[in-house]
C-alpha cells in the first residue's frame, strides 16, 4: 500500500476519533447537567417514568399496589396526565379558585376532600357541557341534579353554581358509597351510573372495583382520580412548575344582591349595579339566559364583583 493511501486512512481514522470524543463528551455533560436540573435551565422537558413503589391512598382507601393489573392501570393514568401538559397545568392553575370552597363543603357534608378530584376528572374545573347533556364542573345530568335539589330550567341552571353543585355532588356520592360499600365503587357508579355498576357487580359475582371488568372509561376512571390527586398535590414531583402568582385567583371579592322580582335584562341589571354583563356571568354562571321571569317570586343571591 502506498504512503499516500496510508496517510489518507490515518486522516479518516483521526477524524472519526474526534467525532466520537465530541459525542461522548456531550453525552457526559448532559448526564451531569440532568442531576442539577432546575426550571431555569434551557431544557424543554425531561421524560421519565413515575414512581409506583409507594403507598397510594384515595379517600382513605389504600390501593392494592401488589396487584400487577392495578399498578399498570395507575401507571397509565399517571403517565397520561403527567405528559398531557396543557390540560394538567390549566387544572393546576384553577385549583386555588375552586378547591377552598369545595374542601369546605365536602367537610361540612362529612365526606373525604379527595372527592374534589372527581370534578377535575369530569370537567378539568370548567363549566363544561358533555354530548350526553351533563353540565357544570361536576357534570350532573338534569335528572340527577333535580334529585339533589338543584334548580334546572331555561333561565336558571344550578349545575353551574359552584357551592350548590358541590354540595349536591357530596350528597350524591355519599349515597353511592352507602349503596356500594366503598369510595372506589362510588366513583365508578358516579361515572357509569348506579344501575350499570349494580348490573356488573351482579353478573361478575364481585363487589371489588379493582377486580371488575368494566367498560374502558369506567375501568380507567378511578385511577385517573388517583393520578390527578397525586399530580396536583405534588406538581413539582411530576415536572409542573407554577409560581404562586400564576394561579387563578378565587372569585371571592363580591357583594351579594337579593333578587326576588323579575329581571327584564341582566345587562341593564349589571349596569345599574356598577358592573358589566360579562362580569355578572363570570360570577354567576348559573344565570343561563339574559332575563329572569321568576314567576314564583323566589329569592336568588346574585354576586356583584367589587
Amino acid at each position: 500500500m502506498s504512503k499516500q493511501k496510508l496517510w489518507g486512512i490515518n486522516i479518516i481514522l483521526l477524524a472519526l476519533s474526534c467525532v466520537f470524543i465530541f459525542i461522548a463528551s456531550q453525552m457526559a455533560s448532559g448526564e451531569q447537567s440532568g442531576k442539577g436540573w432546575s426550571p431555569s435551565d434551557n431544557i424543554p422537558q425531561i421524560v421519565k417514568g413515575v414512581d409506583l413503589d409507594k403507598r397510594y391512598v384515595f379517600c382513605e382507601e389504600l390501593l392494592p399496589m401488589d396487584n400487577f393489573d392495578v399498578r399498570e392501570r395507575l401507571d397509565r393514568e399517571l403517565m397520561v396526565n403527567t405528559y398531557w401538559h396543557s390540560n394538567t397545568i390549566l387544572a393546576l392553575k384553577s385549583t386555588l379558585r375552586y378547591f377552598p370552597a369545595m374542601d369546605r363543603i365536602l367537610r361540612e357534608e362529612g365526606v373525604p376532600t379527595d372527592l374534589k378530584y372527581i370534578a377535575v376528572a369530569e370537567s378539568s374545573l370548567r363549566n363544561a357541557v358533555s354530548p350526553a347533556g351533563a353540565r357544570g364542573i361536576w357534570q350532573f345530568m338534569k335528572g340527577t341534579a333535580g334529585d339533589y335539589g338543584l334548580e334546572v330550567n331555561d333561565e336558571i341552571d344550578e349545575r353551574y353554581h359552584l357551592e350548590k353543585s358541590t354540595r349536591a355532588a357530596a350528597r350524591y356520592l355519599k349515597s353511592l358509597r352507602k349503596r356500594f360499600g366503598s369510595w372506589a365503587n362510588a366513583a365508578a357508579a358516579y361515572n357509569m351510573g348506579g344501575g350499570n355498576l349494580n348490573k356488573n357487580l351482579s353478573e361478575q359475582r364481585m363487589d371489588n372495583y379493582f377486580e371488575l371488568n368494566l367498560n374502558e372509561e369506567t375501568a380507567r376512571y378511578y385511577f385517573r382520580l388517583v393520578a390527578l390527586k397525586y399530580i396536583l398535590e405534588n406538581p413539582r414531583e411530576y415536572g409542573f412548575y407554577v409560581e404562586k402568582e400564576e394561579y387563578y385567583p378565587p372569585l371571592d371579592n363580591y357583594r351579594t344582591v337579593a333578587v326576588s322580582n323579575p329581571v327584564a335584562n341582566w345587562g341593564d341589571f349589571a349596569r345599574d349595579e356598577g358592573t358589566t354583563y360579562r362580569m355578572l356571568k363570570i360570577y354567576n354562571p348559573w344565570l343561563t339566559d339574559n332575563f329572569l321571569t321568576n314567576g314564583s317570586g323566589q329569592t336568588y343571591e346574585v354576586r356583584i364583583p367589587k
